[in-house]
C-alpha cells in the first residue's frame, strides 16, 4: 500500500479498536497502483487506482470513489464515512451517508506553521470539504483552533484524540536502557526540526562527550532551500567531534522502531509542524522520557515537568540542558516513564479513543 506515515498509522489503531469493540470497518486507500480488495484482521481494505487524465484526474478519482462507497452503502457495509482533512479529498464527494471529515493537519494547516504559502486550489477543496462534512473532528483543540481561524469556519470541533496500540508498545523494562543515548525517530525534514537538532545535540555535546544521538527515519527533500536531502543539511551542522557520536539508520521497519526505542536513555522531538504526533505517545508508552517541542498541540500531550519537557526547538542551550539533566538522573527519567504510560493508558489507548469515536458515530447517525 505504500508509506502513510503518522496519520496511517492512527487510522489503523483506530480501526482496530472499533473492530474489536465489534463494528465492522473498512478502509479505503485512494492513489494505489491497482485495485483492489483484502480482509485483514477484520478490517475490509479497498485499494483505489486514481483516474489519470489531464485536468479531470481529482474529480473523477473522487466520483470513482464516490460509486464505491454508494455500493457499500447499499449493501449495508458502510453507514457513515470519516474522511481526513488532508487537501479535501471529500469536496466532490456527495456518498449517500453521513460524511465527518477528522483533522489530522491540512495541507493549509501544515503551511500556516511552516510559513510558507499553501496552493490555492488545495484551500479550497480543504475548505469545501470541511463545509460539506455533517460533523468535524479534530485530534487536538490546538489543530481545531487554528483551522477554524485559516478558513474563517464558525463551526465547533469535537476533540478525540490519536491513538496507539497499549498491548503493542509495552515497555521491556528499565534495565535494557543504554546509557547517554538520544533516540529522534521520524522523517528526517525540516518541519520536524531537524535543522535544529544538530545545535542542540553539539550543546549536549560540550557537556557530555559519551552522549549519542541515534536518528531513524525517512531522509527527506527540503521545500524551502529545493535540497534533496534533509540529512545532508544536518550533516555541516553538527561540530566535528560532535558528528563523531551521531548516527544515522535511515528507514526502519515499523515494527524493529521499538526496540530502538527502549535501547534508548532521551526520546526528543523538536518540530515545528504537527496535529498529534504518534511518535510521542509510542514513546511515551514504551515509559521513555522525552524532550519535546513546546508548540501549540503539545500540552495536550505532555505535562511539562510531569511526563516529559517542553522546549522550544530554537532555544538549543535550555533545549539541550533538559536532555542533559535526564541523561544524568536516572531516577528522574524513571519517574517520567512511568508518568507518561500512565498517561498513555488513560487518553490514547485505542480502547478508550475507539469507544470515543464510536459514540460520536451514534450521535450523527441519530
Amino acid at each position: 500500500m505504500g508509506s502513510s506515515g503518522g496519520i496511517g498509522t492512527s487510522i489503523l489503531n483506530l480501526s482496530k479498536g472499533l473492530a474489536k469493540a465489534g463494528n465492522e470497518v473498512s478502509i479505503l486507500i485512494y492513489g494505489q497502483k491497482k485495485d483492489d480488495f483484502f480482509v485483514e484482521n477484520n478490517i475490509s481494505y479497498y485499494a483505489i487506482k486514481n483516474i489519470k487524465l489531464k485536468g479531470f484526474s481529482r474529480l473523477f478519482t473522487q466520483k470513482k470513489i464516490q460509486k464505491l462507497i454508494n455500493k457499500l452503502v447499499k449493501e449495508n457495509k458502510v453507514e457513515l464515512l470519516e474522511a481526513p482533512d488532508w487537501t479535501g479529498i471529500t469536496s466532490n464527494i456527495k456518498p449517500k451517508c453521513p460524511v465527518v471529515i477528522r483533522l489530522n493537519g491540512s495541507d493549509t494547516y501544515f503551511c500556516h506553521l511552516d510559513n510558507r504559502p499553501v496552493k490555492h486550489l488545495n484551500k479550497f477543496h480543504e475548505k469545501l470539504a470541511l463545509l460539506n462534512a455533517v460533523a468535524l473532528l479534530s485530534v487536538s483543540q490546538f489543530t481545531a483552533d487554528v483551522t477554524k481561524e485559516l478558513f474563517e469556519l464558525n463551526r465547533d470541533f469535537t476533540i478525540i484524540p490519536n491513538s496507539i496500540d497499549t498491548d503493542k508498545f509495552a515497555s521491556q523494562g528499565f534495565d535494557k536502557t543504554q546509557e547517554n543515548t538520544i533516540l529522534y525517530f521520524g522523517t528526517l525534514i525540516r518541519k520536524k526540526g531537524l535543522l535544529e537538532l544538530p545545535l542542540i545535540f553539539n550543546e549536549v555535546y560540550k557537556k557530555n562527550n559519551k552522549a549519542k544521538l541515534i536518528l531513524i527515519g525517512r531522509d527527506a527533500s527540503d521545500i524551502i532551500s529545493g535540497n534533496a536531502s534533509t540529512w545532508a543539511m544536518m550533516q555541516s551542522l553538527f561540530d566535528v567531534d560532535a558528528f563523531q557520536n551521531v548516527t544515522y539508520l535511515g528507514s526502519v521497519a515499523y515494527d524493529k522502531i521499538r526496540e530502538h526505542v527502549n535501547l534508548a536513555s532521551v526520546c526528543v522531538f523538536p518540530t515545528f509542524a504537527e496535529a498529534l504526533p504518534v511518535s510521542w505517545i509510542e514513546a511515551m508508552a514504551l515509559q521513555k522520557a522525552i524532550v519535546a517541542s513546546d508548540i501549540g498541540w503539545a500540552t495536550e500531550v505532555i505535562e511539562d515537568g510531569l511526563n516529559g519537557f517542553l522546549v522550544h526547538p530554537t532555544a538549543h542551550v535550555e533545549y539541550a540542558d533538559k536532555i542533559l539533566e535526564l541523561l544524568e538522573n536516572q531516577e528522574n527519567r524513571i519517574k517520567f516513564g512511568v508518568e507518561a504510560r500512565k498517561k498513555v493508558e488513560e487518553k490514547f489507548s485505542i480502547d478508550v479513543v475507539a469507544k470515543q469515536s464510536a459514540d460520536f458515530y451514534q450521535k450523527v447517525l441519530k
